[in-house]
C-alpha cells in the first residue's frame, strides 16, 4: 500500500500553468550577449536561456549532458574524449544542429573565450568524425576538461556553423528561449522557442529537462540597488536579483519574498599582476597584511548572518576544503604592512588605483574600508567607481586599474576559478602556479585532487594574485506566484512558471 501510494503521488501533482510573461530585475545591463565573450555572471544569466552547451551541472554540482547524448567515452589514459550529440537539435534559425556546429563553436571558443583558450593550450586536435560525433584529443590527461565544457561563462555554447564571427553578428542558439527584442538599457525580452527540444530525463539543476511553461522572459536593468528592493516591495517584479542584504527586512512589509543562497560564494579582490603596483608581490603581499577582512565583510553585509570570515578558498563541507597558506589571512595590520613596502621600496607617491561598481552596493562598500586600512598602510587610493557593464570592460586594460573588486560562486571545479586562468584579468602566471594546477589538473582521483588543491592554493597565498574577503550569502526576491524556481548561483527561469 505505501509504495502504490508513493507512486501515485506524481499523477496526482497538478502540471504548472503555461503562459504569461515576467519581468527579472537585473544588475545591470550586460556588456554583450555573446557567452563565450565575457566572464560576467550577468551575461551568463541572461544568455543561459539561450545558448547551451554539450554539458552542464546537475543540482549536486556534477557534470550531466545537455546537447551531448551521454558523457562521453574516455580513452587513452584519459587523453581522448569521445562525444556522440543528441538528434533533432534545432537552432532559433530553424537549421539542424551537428557536428560541423560543434566543431566550429568548439575552434570558436578556443579562440574567443578566456576558458577555451585556457583549455586550448592542451588540447591537440578536435574532429568529427560523422554528423553526430566530436572527438577531443589532448596533449596530456586534464581532469577539468568536462566542467570547462559545462560552465555557463566563457561558455563552450554551440552555435550555428555559419555564426562564427567576433563580435558575434547573430544571437543564434538552441535554447528553450530565443532573443525577440533588445533595447540597450531598456530591457532583452525572451521568447519561448517553439521547436525546442528538452531532454527526456528528469529536471536536474541546470542539467535535466527544461520546461518552457513562461512565454516570455524579460530582463530589466536595475543597476541601483535601493531601486531593485523598492521594486521588490512594491511587486513590480516578478525576480529581482542581488538584493543588499541590509534590505532584506524591507521585503516583509512588501509583495516579495527572500531567496536565499548559502553559502553561495565569495567577494575577491583581483590584483593586477601585470602592469602598474600590484606587479610587485611583496606589495601584493603588503596589501593582503593590511586588510582587515572582518571589518570588510560587516560594511557589506551588516551581520555575521549572512557572511564568514574564512580565508580558505573553499568553505568547510566541500571537498576542496583546505587550510593551507591561510595563515597569511585576516591580519589587518596597516603598520606591519607600511614596514613591508618601505623594505619593498615604495615611496608613497604613487596611487594605488581600485575599480569598483554601487550596483553590487557590497563591492563598494568594501572598497570603501579597504581604502582606509590601504591609506593607513602608506598608499594614496584612488577609487574609481563606475557601473558594472564598464567595470568588465576597464578590466582588459593592465594600464587602468591596480585592483578590481568582483565576486564569484563557490565553484564545482577550482580550476574555473577565473583567477587560475592565466589569461582571465589580473594575467597571473608563475612557474610555481603552473606546476601546481598541472600537477592538480592531470590528476583523475576526486581524493588525491583534493589533496594536490591544498598546493594550489599554497601558491595562490604565497604569490597573493588576490585577496579573499570571505564568505558569503546572496539574497534574491521574488513574487510568491513565480514558481519552480530553484536558488542558483546563475538564476535561470526554465521550468519557472506563474501560479494561477
Amino acid at each position: 500500500m505505501a509504495a502504490t501510494s508513493a507512486l501515485s503521488l506524481p499523477a496526482l501533482a497538478a502540471e504548472p500553468v503555461r503562459g504569461g510573461i515576467i519581468d527579472v530585475a537585473t544588475i545591470g545591463e550586460p556588456p554583450t550577449l555573446d557567452p563565450m565573450a565575457s566572464t560576467a555572471d550577468l551575461v551568463g544569466i541572461v544568455s543561459q536561456h539561450i545558448f547551451e552547451t554539450l554539458y552542464t551541472f546537475g543540482a549536486d554540482w556534477s557534470v550531466v549532458p545537455l546537447l551531448a547524448e551521454s558523457l562521453p567515452e574516455v580513452g587513452e589514459d584519459g587523453r581522448v574524449y569521445t562525444i556522440k550529440l543528441r538528434q533533432g537539435i534545432t537552432f532559433h534559425d530553424g537549421s539542424t544542429m551537428d557536428s560541423a556546429d560543434v566543431l566550429a563553436s568548439l575552434k570558436r571558443w578556443q579562440s574567443v573565450a578566456s576558458r577555451g583558450q585556457q583549455a586550448a593550450k592542451i588540447i591537440a586536435s578536435i574532429e568529427a568524425p560523422d554528423a553526430s560525433t566530436i572527438r577531443i584529443a589532448l596533449t596530456e590527461p586534464y581532469a577539468p576538461l568536462l566542467s570547462l565544457l559545462a560552465f555557463n561563462n566563457a561558455a563552450a555554447v554551440v552555435l550555428p556553423e555559419e555564426n562564427m564571427a567576433a563580435p558575434m553578428e547573430k544571437v543564434v542558439g538552441t535554447g528553450p528561449y530565443r532573443l525577440k527584442e533588445r533595447k540597450p538599457d531598456q530591457y532583452i525580452q525572451l521568447a519561448r522557442f517553439e521547436n525546442y527540444r528538452p531532454r527526456e530525463d528528469a529536471s536536474n539543476g541546470y542539467g535535466g529537462a527544461r520546461h518552457q511553461y513562461l512565454d516570455e522572459i524579460r530582463f530589466v536593468p536595475v543597476p541601483d540597488p535601493n531601486t531593485r528592493v523598492e521594486g521588490a516591495v512594491a511587486g513590480q517584479f516578478a525576480y529581482v536579483d542581488s538584493i543588499p542584504v541590509e534590505s532584506v527586512g524591507r521585503l516583509s512589509s512588501g509583495k516579495s519574498e527572500a531567496v536565499t543562497l548559502k553559502p553561495f560564494g565569495w567577494p575577491v579582490f583581483i590584483m593586477n599582476t601585470k602592469e602598474g603596483l600590484m606587479s610587485d608581490v611583496a606589495k601584493r603581499r603588503a596589501v593582503l597584511t593590511a586588510l582587515n577582512p572582518e571589518d570588510m565583510l560587516i560594511a557589506g553585509f551588516g551581520t555575521a548572518d549572512f557572511y564568514a570570515v574564512d580565508g580558505a578558498l573553499y568553505p568547510e563541507g566541500y571537498g576542496w576544503h583546505t587550510q593551507e597558506g591561510t595563515s597569511a589571512y585576516g591580519i589587518g595590520d596597516p603598520e606591519k604592512a607600511a614596514e613591508a613596502l618601505k623594505a619593498a621600496g615604495y615611496d608613497g607617491t604613487t596611487s594605488l588605483r581600485i575599480l569598483t561598481s554601487r550596483q553590487y552596493e557590497f563591492h563598494y562598500k568594501m572598497a570603501e574600508v579597504a581604502a582606509e586600512y590601504l591609506k593607513l598602510a602608506g598608499f594614496p587610493v584612488q577609487l574609481d567607481v563606475v557601473d558594472w557593464a564598464t567595470l568588465t570592460q576597464r578590466r582588459q586594460d593592465p594600464k587602468l586599474w591596480d585592483i578590481y573588486i568582483t565576486h564569484s560562486p563557490f565553484l564545482p571545479e577550482p580550476s574555473l576559478i577565473g583567477v587560475m586562468q592565466d589569461t582571465s584579468p589580473g594575467w597571473w602566471t608563475s612557474p610555481a602556479k603552473t606546476e601546481a594546477l598541472k600537477a592538480f589538473n592531470s590528476e583523475a582521483d576526486p581524493a588525491r585532487r583534493a589533496a594536490l588543491f591544498a598546493g594550489v592554493q599554497k601558491v595562490f597565498y604565497d604569490e597573493v594574485p588576490a585577496f579573499k574577503v570571505g564568505d558569503f550569502n546572496a539574497v534574491a526576491a521574488k513574487l510568491p506566484a513565480l514558481e519552480g524556481v530553484t536558488p542558483a548561483p546563475w538564476p535561470y527561469f526554465w521550468n519557472a512558471s506563474l501560479a494561477k
